[in-house]
């Protein structure tokens, strides 16, 4: 193991098996959303740190040695922070940088930049789908008229007598996506291009019916001192660094 301490941000699966092989002077930080893990070796640091600067003086404070950003790809201020207070620490910066799908033959994808665009590429819809996370949250009191809303995220809510809210965390299965596009009637899909394979086979079920996805384009992401695409990857880069 290496004698550099680590901060590692999370929040994602990726980051979770990254986790997992830290030992007790390691730190897995983790924004407050969603499951907090209790069976690791490593120290759980739920909460933010203060923006960028405030993130900086915990690096001297705690003397961190590497960060490891492994945020969801979506979490473009989280990313810029860790690389903005690691270069004022002077402190080495990593990034695990998920690969984003690509459509294939047969996809039906109309890309977005913001929930403005979504409005607008939902208009002749009935029953979306919402794969974003919290976000459709706050705009349940907006949904149209003609419009029914399915809202998939990590935390219950109850919804309105015009959307339904499911609180499940994936891998989602090919069946299990079949199954719920029947129960809710869906016609349409919108998802971030979060990449992986826990959360892609609803691409594939919409893929097989001919289903729309509305897709929200990645943010741009600060640069880090080494990239990595996979937690593997990013793992034999630790190991490395104690050799």
């Amino acid at each position: 193991m290496t004698a550099a301490r680590i901060l590692l941000l999370g929040g994602t699966g990726d980051a979770l098996k990254i986790a997992r092989q830290l030992s007790s002077e390691h730190v897995y930080s983790l924004a407050g959303l969603g499951k907090v893990p209790h069976d690791l070796s490593c120290t759980v640091r739920v909460g933010g740190f203060g923006g960028e600067e405030g993130l900086a003086r915990y690096l001297r404070d705690e003397g961190i040695g590497l960060v490891v950003d492994a945020t969801h790809p979506y979490a473009a201020q989280i990313s810029a922070n860790a690389a903005t207070a690691s270069r004022a620490a002077r402190v080495p910066c990593w990034a695990m940088r998920r690969a984003a799908w690509e459509p294939q033959a047969g996809d039906d994808w109309r890309m977005v930049n913001g929930w403005g665009g979504i409005v607008d590429a939902l208009a002749a819809f009935a029953r979306p789908l919402f794969t974003l996370g919290r976000e459709p949250l706050v705009h349940l009191d907006e949904i149209p008229a003609h419009q029914f809303w399915t809202v998939r995220c990590l935390d219950a809510h109850p919804g309105s007598a015009r959307a339904r809210v499911i609180d499940a965390r994936g891998p989602f299965t090919e069946a299990g996506e079949r199954a719920l596009f029947d129960a809710q009637a869906i016609d349409v899909i919108v998802s971030k291009n979060s990449g992986g394979r826990a959360t892609e086979a609803k691409l594939a079920v919409a893929r097989e019916r001919g289903l729309p996805v509305v897709m929200l384009r990645r943010p741009p992401l600060s640069a880090a001192d080494r990239e990595f695409d996979s937690p593997e990857s990013v793992w034999l880069a630790i190991e490395a660094l104690s050799r």
